[in-house]
């Protein structure tokens, strides 16, 4: 069984496209896990806000970081990008328990369409298992 990505069909802009939002959403969530690793005020102040303990951040910011980091990895991108949907779809949660407003609420659902869509772009496997055009 062959576990590398196959990039043999995929256009030059297809895969550019793929790696400017895979950095995107790449660098965006783990800044948010290494700061919720080192705990400044304002990340301690707005979880707190949102209902969870201070002891929660860290191990939180554990998590996020390491699923991106298996996102990152070639061999791990799909399990990666299933556990991001996870945490992003618990974000999703917490925000409407807190009754955020709409940003709040749909910012981790476009995050999850970027961590997906650069996968799907770069990962022939995906599109022949998710055809989106004939």
């Amino acid at each position: 069984m062959a576990t590398h990505v196959e990039t043999a069909h995929i256009s030059k802009g297809s895969l550019w496209t793929s790696y400017v939002l895979t950095g995107f959403s790449s660098l965006f969530l783990l800044l948010d896990g290494v700061m919720k690793l080192f705990k400044p005020r304002f990340v301690v102040e707005a979880t707190t806000q949102l209902g969870y303990q201070e002891s929660s951040i860290v191990p939180i910011g554990a998590v996020l970081a390491a699923c991106t980091v298996l996102y990152l990895i070639p061999r791990t991108a799909v399990l990666g990008a299933i556990l991001l949907t996870g945490y992003l779809g618990g974000a999703v949660a917490t925000h409407v328990f807190a009754r955020g407003g709409a940003f709040p609420i749909l910012f981790p659902v476009i995050i999850g369409v970027v961590v997906w869509g650069g996968l799907y772009l770069r990962d022939t496997r995906l599109q022949t298992l998710i055809p989106l055009r004939q």
